[in-house]
């Protein structure tokens, strides 16, 4: 089944539907509606929507083909009138699948073995069971499979493969590392080997590996260009209008995957560490590219976010969750996830400078106020980079692409205004780089003032 192009729109008491489906039959449509959830069939084409709020056919709701445009419209009446639909441009919220319902009643209940009808009354029950019944709440449930995360693991392991990715689903991904060309792999042919402190330890030796302290100096005296870079205004952030998606955007959104993430509060908490790593990256490459990407910007997001190079994402500080809620950050874990991208920017890339780092940290701050939107159409830029490239697309099938699906559903805007915020608002120390910046800078500028002292002494 193809799913077709469509979009939602609302009046007061009304929502519309408008789908793409050309050279059709109209007698051959079928739409169903279920509180919140609206289905159209018609060959060969199938779409299941879910809206925040329950719709509900009455004489008001109409459907009309167009044969002329191909266009389906479907108008459903609002079961609370006047009350809004949000997120309708968002159309991988609408595609999500229905949240798993919570079993209504126990899977296990506990009898009186005192009683002598005990066991007479299990077997009735018993010969009572049937496939059928089964089937029945299946299809009851539209054949969704009720959804539950697993208890936490132990730590001992019957099997020797390692997980990684986005909420840690994939796995064999880089089994012929080596046959490839993949110049950002920080863990060789012991990528699907190491463990979490593994991948960490490794990083932070390469990172320490490619750091050189003339590049970086070198840069800071001469940094007129990288001045040029730091002062250029980003169209997007400097502009107040409303982000709306494009119709490129929203038909590379319809080819995403449609799926229903299950996690616990750690889990999401993560998610959103690691969110900051893929908006600093593209906040470097958009601005030394001047918002226009090279040949060199998958090879550049790829090297500054760790959780590709490395699979290694936040959090990177001990500690995180304790005491207060788990959706509110800390400056110590802001911090030590920014210090992990600053790094990275500082050893690897062609412009290394400490204040353009920081003004990449800015434009993630603005980028997270900004909502999803804006990082929904970032998510999207950043695939289509990777996708384009023949080794590095696989780090958009392993983190990218569900982020795009997750932020559209998942995420929180109020939760991305509070991190924006407090990442505007906060300081990274030099010092917790761990390369003496401060010093290397003091030296620096000692040696440019020596010789232009020098210099004016031989002209005189």
């Amino acid at each position: 089944m193809i799913t077709p192009k469509f979009s939602c729109s609302q009046t007061d008491d009304s929502l519309i539907t408008s789908i793409y489906c050309p050279s059709v039959r109209a007698a051959d449509v079928e739409i169903n509606v279920d509180n919140t959830v609206l289905i159209v069939h018609i060959n060969p084409y199938f779409l299941r929507l879910n809206f925040p709020y329950p719709v509900e056919e009455d004489d008001n709701s109409s459907a009309q083909y167009d044969p002329s445009s191909g266009y389906l419209t479907i108008t459903l009446t609002k079961s609370v009138k006047g009350q809004h639909f949000p997120d309708l441009d968002l159309l991988a919220t609408l595609l999500a699948p229905r949240p798993s319902r919570p079993q209504t009643r126990p899977s296990i209940e506990v009898l009186d073995p005192s009683t002598d009808d005990a066991i007479t009354d299990i077997s009735k029950r018993a010969d009572a069971l049937s496939l059928d019944d089964e089937f029945a709440q299946a299809a009851k449930n539209e054949w969704q499979l009720p959804q539950a995360l697993p208890d936490p693991a132990s730590g001992f392991h019957t099997s020797s493969k390692r997980y990684y990715g986005f909420l840690d689903a994939f796995t064999g991904y880089f089994a012929y590392v080596n046959h490839t060309e993949n110049e950002i792999n920080e863990l060789g042919d012991d990528a699907e080997a190491c463990n979490a402190e593994e991948r960490r330890a490794r990083r932070i030796a390469h990172e320490n590996e490619k750091w050189n302290e003339e590049h970086y100096m070198a840069d800071y005296t001469e940094d007129e260009y990288i001045q040029e870079l730091i002062n250029w205004h980003d169209p997007d952030l400097t502009s107040t209008a409303e982000v709306v998606l494009t119709e490129d955007e929203n038909m590379a959104i319809l080819r995403l995957p449609r799926k229903e993430y299950i996690m616990n509060t750690f889990q999401e908490h993560n998610l959103y560490l690691t969110l900051i790593t893929l908006m600093y990256a593209h906040a470097y490459d958009k601005r030394t590219t001047l918002n226009d990407p090279t040949t060199e910007s998958a090879w550049t997001i790829c090297n500054l976010i760790a959780a590709f190079s490395a699979l290694d994402p936040p959090p990177y500080s001990p500690g995180e969750l304790t005491g207060g809620a788990a959706l509110d950050f800390t400056d110590a874990e802001l911090t030590s996830t920014l210090v992990s991208s600053y790094r990275r920017s500082l050893a690897f890339p062609l412009y290394r400078s400490f204040q353009l780092a920081e003004r990449c940290r800015t434009d993630v701050a603005a980028t997270l106020r900004r909502g999803k939107r804006l990082i929904t159409r970032y998510l999207l830029r950043v695939k289509d980079i990777l996708d384009h490239h023949d080794v590095y697309y696989i780090y958009s099938k392993i983190w990218v692409e569900d982020f795009c699906v997750w932020i559209q559903g998942g995420a929180s805007d109020v939760v991305l205004t509070r991190i924006g915020e407090k990442l505007d608002a906060l300081k990274v120390p030099k010092s917790a780089i761990g390369w003496d910046l401060e010093e290397l800078e003091e030296a620096t500028r000692l040696a440019v003032n020596r010789d232009s002292d020098s210099d004016d002494e031989s002209i005189e």
